[in-house]
């Protein structure tokens, strides 16, 4: 949550994790990626990115399994803001407002696509970005324009710039 990546930020904790082979294989990463000696073995990482109640959104148990955790975080990251901002997701149904997510990296979908068995019906909107603006746009009925970014490491600013253009634009 907020409180807790503030804390970390002011308290200089280390974020980032280590992963050896055993828990990567485990959590049902390739075997030829985990044993890479060009695979990073650190990354940031959240702790309990499994706990999502589909159902507070709208979206099938089934095909919650398939989601990028992306999807699922941006799904409650703004939920939660909105919280915060005493804006009722109710309140907002039918607005023109837009959507503008910034959004980088396909590893899980990389990592999805290496393993055939675990393709299922759900696999290309869980795994796509351009479905990440789409899911939040969905959620609260917005109507105004609803766009991923994905332009690498600038994915925020370019989102930012849109969004602002847009607002000019009285879109």
């Amino acid at each position: 949550g907020v409180e807790a990546f503030w804390r970390n930020l002011e308290g200089g904790v280390e974020s980032i994790a280590t992963f050896s082979a055993e828990e990567l294989l485990e959590a049902g990463l390739p075997r030829d990626v985990v044993l890479d000696p060009r695979y990073v073995r650190r990354w940031g990482a959240l702790e309990d990115v499994d706990r999502f109640d589909p159902t507070f959104f709208g979206i099938a148990p089934r095909e919650a399994l398939q989601m990028d955790p992306q999807q699922r975080l941006f799904l409650e990251v703004c939920c939660e803001a909105l919280d915060d901002a005493g804006m009722p997701r109710a309140s907002l149904e039918g607005l023109r407002a837009g959507v503008f997510a910034a959004s980088y990296h396909s590893d899980y979908a990389q990592a999805i696509y290496g393993c055939r068995s675990a393709i299922g019906a759900h696999t290309v909107t869980g795994a796509a970005h351009s479905v990440l603006a789409n899911r939040l746009s969905y959620l609260l009925d917005l109507r105004g324009p609803s766009v991923s970014i994905d332009t690498a490491c600038s994915s925020s600013l370019v989102a930012l710039h849109l969004a602002c253009q847009s607002l000019r634009q009285g879109e």
